[in-house]
């Protein structure tokens, strides 16, 4: 009887090591193109709440890239499975700040997921979002005018 308990928990215990859990997060691949600069500081900043986004302060995450003499950069990054938008900006004057005109519109380059190229206002949430569902996501964004 000892040798059947014995061989069921190795069996069981096999069978536990094996088995993996859901995964909350999904891999993404941020892709960044046609960057002005290949020296300038590229900030991502990313979203999951909708009545937040392109406020002040308000993102879920913040990541600072440097191009390193290219004119693409790829950041990978495990975020929760979710809707989700990007906004960027590259500092061209690495004074750490968005440069905005009179208007407020930035005067330093910038750029949205979905490659949302506003008109007369900033985009919306739903405008620039994607969803995150566990599997790898390859989101490309082109700071190109």
């Amino acid at each position: 009887m000892k040798i059947h308990q014995v061989a069921f928990l190795a069996v069981g215990s096999a069978l536990l090591g094996a088995w993996t859990p859901p995964t909350n997060t999904g891999l993404v691949q941020v892709v960044v193109t046609d960057l002005p600069s290949t020296k300038a500081t590229v900030k991502l900043y990313f979203y999951n709440v909708k009545e937040n986004f392109l406020k002040r302060g308000s993102y879920t995450m913040l990541k600072y890239v440097k191009p390193a003499g290219s004119k693409q950069i790829t950041l990978p990054i495990d975020l929760p499975n979710g809707e989700w938008a990007v906004a960027l900006t590259q500092d061209m004057n690495d004074n750490d700040l968005v440069d905005k005109n009179f208007m407020g519109i930035p005067t330093e380059p910038y750029a949205f997921s979905n490659n949302v190229r506003p008109k007369l206002a900033a985009p919306d949430f739903d405008e620039c979002k994607f969803v995150v569902n566990g599997t790898t996501k390859v989101v490309t964004i082109s700071m190109k005018k």
